[in-house]
């Protein structure tokens, strides 16, 4: 084999098409692009999201619903999973940064103890919202509940 009858892979390269060379390339005048409107110019790029014309489909599904900007979520935990988790890694104060050290919540995430389950052992809690069965549970159980920010 010699240099000159070396040529790429069947498939590996496609035919350019020359276009705006001139009417000899076979795409001359208007370059396959039409005649006149904003396709067919220079530097035109297509808006997102437009139909040409036609009322958008984020204006033609109705609204629904109400979202809140003031909504504070929390991450949950329940009496009975408190319990298990103690147990699991070893946690006598259950609070968000000590959850947040084990890998149990995101930094800024806050917590919300809530009383479905049992609760035997002695457990303080340092968390942001608890509900009232639940708070009456750890009292019962000797724990502690403060409430923080």
């Amino acid at each position: 084999m010699k240099l000159h009858q070396l040529k790429p892979a069947k498939g590996a390269t496609h035919k350019e098409k020359r276009i705006g060379r001139g009417d000899g390339s076979g795409h001359g005048g208007t370059s396959t692009k039409g005649t006149k409107g904003h396709q067919s110019r220079s530097g035109f790029k297509r808006k997102m999201a437009h139909e040409g014309g036609q009322m958008p489909i984020q204006r033609r599904i109705p609204k629904r619903g109400f979202k809140n900007p003031h909504r504070v979520e929390y991450r949950i935990f329940n009496i009975g999973q408190v319990e298990q988790l103690a147990d699991k890694y070893s946690i006598t104060e259950f609070s968000p940064e000590t959850l947040y050290v084990n890998g149990l919540i995101s930094q800024n995430d806050k917590v919300k103890i809530l009383g479905n389950g049992d609760l035997k052992k002695k457990i303080s809690f340092k968390v942001n919202a608890v509900s009232g069965k639940a708070k009456t549970s750890i009292e019962t159980a000797g724990g502690s509940v403060e409430l923080i920010k």
